[in-house]
């Protein structure tokens, strides 16, 4: 516990201690991760469990009480039951003595897309704040690309202690450019096919996509990121200063 006499944390120290918290951090750049950095990255079995649940509970209760009953209340059932569930995980955890916020976050954000979902009268509309944070995301990594300091660089020099570092070397730099494109593509590909099908109406399909495009494709992406960022960083002894004008 601090006291008022302790200095205040540095931006860069506050910086590495919010990164810290991210699944990327798990492994620092360098090392080879392993099968169980990857589960814990994704917030281990329990993270799996309450990040999957509430979406995969929408797409059964949905087309059980739409789809096979043609129940008049089925969008109270279907937005309704995933928030349940997100309390009855919030609860665990407190019983548990465990960290609540992923918890209360996803109380928060569930219950938000079931509120929107339930004045609008449209399933699919509980999909919208997830299409908007994805695309917050793609284009937040496209600015940092254009301005040339790639989101990745700069998530690796907090987490390493070198914020710049990384943009003199060439090697570096090229890496984590390439990492970060990847994180684009997979914003884009989320958004390329969630997009037609909230369009069309299709929200068995949307549920569907976002169960794939989630935990599993953010795993995919999370590991080759691990994978090209070590490669680099293990061969630390091999840098390509740069002469390029800095921006």
């Amino acid at each position: 516990m601090s006291n008022a006499n302790d200095p205040e944390p540095t931006f860069q120290e506050a910086l590495q201690q919010a990164l810290g918290k991210m699944g990327f951090a798990k492994v620092r750049p360098g090392e080879m991760p392993s099968g169980a950095d990857l589960l814990a990255a994704v917030g281990g079995i329990r993270g799996l469990v309450e990040s999957i649940l509430p979406g995969l509970a929408f797409l059964v209760v949905y087309s059980i009480t739409f789809i096979v009953l043609k129940s008049p209340d089925y969008l109270i059932w279907s937005v309704g039951v995933p928030v349940v569930l997100c309390v009855v995980f919030l609860l665990a955890r407190i019983v548990a003595r465990q960290p609540v916020r992923s918890a209360v976050t996803g109380i928060v954000l569930t219950a938000f897309t079931a509120a929107l979902s339930l004045l609008t009268g449209r399933a699919q509309d509980s999909f919208i704040p997830g299409i908007l944070i994805n695309s917050a995301f793609l284009v937040g990594l496209l600015v940092t690309l254009a301005i040339r300091w790639p989101a990745i660089g700069l998530v690796v020099g907090a987490l390493t202690g070198d914020l710049t570092g990384w943009r003199t070397d060439r090697a570096k730099r090229r890496m984590l450019t390439i990492a970060t494109w990847l994180w684009v593509s997979l914003f884009g590909i989320r958004l390329a096919v969630e997009l037609p099908l909230y369009f069309a109406d299709l929200t068995t399909g949307l549920a569907v996509a976002k169960l794939v495009l989630g935990i599993p494709l953010y795993a995919v992406m999370l590991w080759i990121t691990w994978l090209l960022v070590g490669t680099v960083f293990a061969a630390s002894g091999t840098t390509e200063p740069d002469d390029s004008p800095r921006d």
